[in-house]
């Protein structure tokens, strides 16, 4: 068969089900982008130039979705160079979160399309609204709606739509879920796999020594902001760390804002935690590493003796996933779609988000007891393997796309 990949980042989403397809000689890959991550084996990259970001002209409420359509135009521009050459896809598969999809089906009229459909905004029961320490004032409404001006678009349009979990899904209106398919999406649980070994000797990441008698306590998240949690971290932070003296802690994000705002006084949220917790916190044994390769992000969760995970009712982070392959003893937030893999006292504690004592109380459960922290362990490994397998993702995407294509098999 003859895929077409396409998504502004390389391989994103989409980097075990690319190279699994690309593996097989029978299959032809064409990934169109604007990304420059790692090659992948038989998978050909086709670059585009991402339109720039207008400031003027439209109003600032819909200048997302211009942006949107000028990217479409970029990609349907790349598309047809492909077509002129020779290429027809049998499937398109890629991502709606940025119209890069809304005018492929002018360019290849009936071929059947899979769209990634990660999140509908809406102004109850989501992200908006759910902290009240960053009230949503009443004029942002608008705004809020037509953020959802692609995702429109694109359920209007052909094609099918997959999407990671039932929450994500169910933010979408009644009359748009029966086009969108739930896909877990799964880990290499080979890679993110326990080491009990780890723990027997001093570990070493870069300048930071973690000795085999102490505690480490760890927290990821892309960027480091309110969004994941990381204001409600902060805060847990000194009763726990004084409570623990052997307690060390490694907080793997940078520092862009991926979702919401930055700090209204300006500067990173890390920069306005620290101040707002001046003096309260020993910096000698909090640790700043930046978003870390996969295989020292592993080694780090592997050591981990209690890993935060918490989030606003928003699209869920591979970082969870991966902690619960790994067999973190997790401390989680008690949101939706937390609650959709987790179960208190079973697979994690699961704690409120916005009350940092509950969450300092709940690792420090986890340091204290060592039989309380195997059990978790335990049970959240056997909870990834049975949800989280890759292997049983991919036979399962492949019989969606059979399914979309009419195959039999791939």
């Amino acid at each position: 068969m003859r895929f077409l990949f396409v998504h502004q980042s390389f391989p994103a989403q989409y980097a075990h089900m690319v190279a699994h397809l690309a593996s097989r000689p029978e299959h032809d890959v064409v990934f169109i982008t604007a990304g420059k991550g790692e090659d992948i084996p038989g998978v050909r990259r086709v670059m585009y130039r991402p339109p720039e970001l207008k400031r003027d002209g439209a109003h600032h409420f819909v200048r997302e979705f211009d942006h949107a359509i000028h990217r479409a135009e970029a990609i349907a521009s790349v598309a047809r160079s492909l077509k002129n050459l020779g290429f027809q896809p049998d499937i398109i598969i890629g991502h709606h979160g940025w119209g890069e999809l809304l005018n492929l089906d002018s360019v290849f009229p009936g071929v059947p399309l899979l769209g990634y459909f990660e999140f509908y905004y809406g102004l109850e029961g989501r992200d908006i609204g759910f902290d009240p320490e960053f009230p949503m004032p009443e004029e942002v409404s608008l705004l809020i709606r037509c953020k959802n001006a692609v995702n429109l678009q694109a359920l209007e349009g052909p094609g099918l739509g997959q999407t990671p979990t039932r929450f994500q899904r169910d933010t979408y209106p009644r009359w748009a879920r029966e086009k969108l398919t739930l896909l877990d999406e799964g880990v290499d649980l080979e890679q993110y796999r326990p080491d009990p070994s780890i723990r027997q000797r001093p570990f070493q990441l870069g300048d930071i020594t973690i000795a085999s008698y102490e505690k480490l306590v760890t927290y990821a998240a892309r960027n480091l902001e309110p969004y994941r949690g990381f204001h409600s971290l902060m805060r847990a932070l000194p009763a726990l760390m004084k409570a623990r003296p052997d307690c060390q802690v490694i907080l793997m994000g940078q520092e862009d804002v991926s979702y919401g705002l930055p700090p209204a006084g300006g500067g990173t949220w890390r920069q306005t935690m620290l101040k707002e917790l001046k003096g309260k916190l020993d910096l000698s044994r909090i640790h700043f590493v930046g978003w870390l390769e996969r295989e020292q992000m592993v080694r780090v969760l592997q050591r981990s003796d209690a890993h935060i995970y918490l989030t606003y009712p928003f699209v869920l982070s591979w970082s969870l996933r991966e902690a619960m392959a790994v067999g973190c003893p997790l401390v989680a937030s008690d949101t939706a779609p937390v609650q959709e893999y987790l179960t208190h006292e079973e697979t994690a504690l699961m704690v409120p988000f916005l009350k940092p004592e509950a969450i300092g109380e709940a690792v420090l459960r986890l340091l204290e007891s060592r039989s309380l922290a195997e059990r978790l362990s335990h049970n959240v490994r056997q909870r990834a393997e049975k949800l989280l397998d890759m292997k049983q993702y991919l036979a399962q995407y492949e019989a969606l796309v059979c399914r979309m294509t009419g195959r039999e098999v791939l």
